[in-house]
């Protein structure tokens, strides 16, 4: 059995690069220092605006990326962190012309990328529409993001794939207990409960830690959270915090949570990407 100290950290992000670099950094080596060894920052934390514009976006490669890469290294710790970047959906019904893309990208404690995750679930409602400014990822194993950190799967979602349980059900068939959503989510009566609710039920239903780093500030809603297993929150911050939640994940609590409701085992249907399945003649 094993645990892992994670750090989730709310931020307000805005759209100047060099700030939102900074305070990712800050973020990092703070969260290390106080002994986390996976640390979480929201989506969209290089770059956000009430209303999404490519002059966000930054390369895969750019300054930004490369700051909480360095941020990373110099700390020793895993991190995720929500980039907007310039570039395209290499193939599929979804490729990307003259849009960006939602990514969310695991790094390494010895700085490098080990993965990246497109946003599949474009938030398209509420009057938003991020689709005008961004590409979806493809709903496909090489856009499925889970990784080893500290004898955990850690497997990744963003912000509007909350409402789509069968992305999470994608990630438990690859392993995860440990399910990271970063977010900025949108501000508006009930939104705070919503997001709750869908985090809850998520962990609760996948028997899994769930680390929402979500961002505060004007129009969004913040309630970042580390909840257990059983869908209890552990550690949550307010709507307009700018925080750090320390949380230590024990894989006996999984066990135990998994062995007294084995609903992933009793499952009877599989989950299958939109428009794969087909009937037989």
């Amino acid at each position: 059995m094993s645990t892992l100290p994670v750090a989730v950290a709310q931020l307000s992000a805005g759209a100047d690069p060099e700030e939102n670099a900074r305070m990712a950094v800050t973020a990092i080596a703070d969260a290390a220092a106080d002994g986390a060894q996976l640390v979480v920052l929201p989506e969209y934390t290089a770059g956000w605006a009430p209303r999404l514009s490519l002059e966000l976006a930054q390369p895969a490669d750019g300054p930004f990326l490369r700051a909480v890469a360095d941020a990373a290294r110099d700390a020793g710790v895993h991190v995720v962190v929500g980039t907007i970047e310039t570039g395209t959906v290499a193939s599929g019904p979804t490729a990307a012309a003259g849009r960006a893309l939602n990514v969310a990208v695991a790094i390494g404690p010895d700085g490098r990328v080990l993965g990246r995750y497109v946003k599949v679930h474009l938030f398209d409602a509420f009057g938003v529409r991020e689709s005008d400014v961004l590409a979806p990822g493809e709903p496909e194993p090489q856009n499925t993001l889970v990784l080893d950190v500290g004898g955990f799967r850690v497997g990744i979602a963003t912000c509007y794939d909350l409402r789509f349980p069968e992305s999470f059900r994608v990630l438990a068939d690859a392993g995860a207990d440990v399910l990271v959503v970063i977010a900025a989510w949108a501000a508006g009566d009930g939104k705070v409960a919503q997001l709750q609710t869908l985090a809850r039920a998520r962990a609760l239903e996948n028997t899994s830690y769930l680390l929402l780093a979500s961002q505060s500030g004007p129009g969004r809603s913040g309630h970042s959270a580390i909840i257990d297993p059983l869908g209890a929150p552990v550690a949550e911050a307010d709507a307009a915090a700018t925080v750090t939640l320390h949380g230590d994940l024990d894989s006996a609590v999984v066990s135990g949570v998994r062995d007294a409701v084995p609903s992933l085992r009793h499952r009877r249907y599989r989950v299958v990407p939109a428009g794969a399945a087909t009937l037989d003649p």
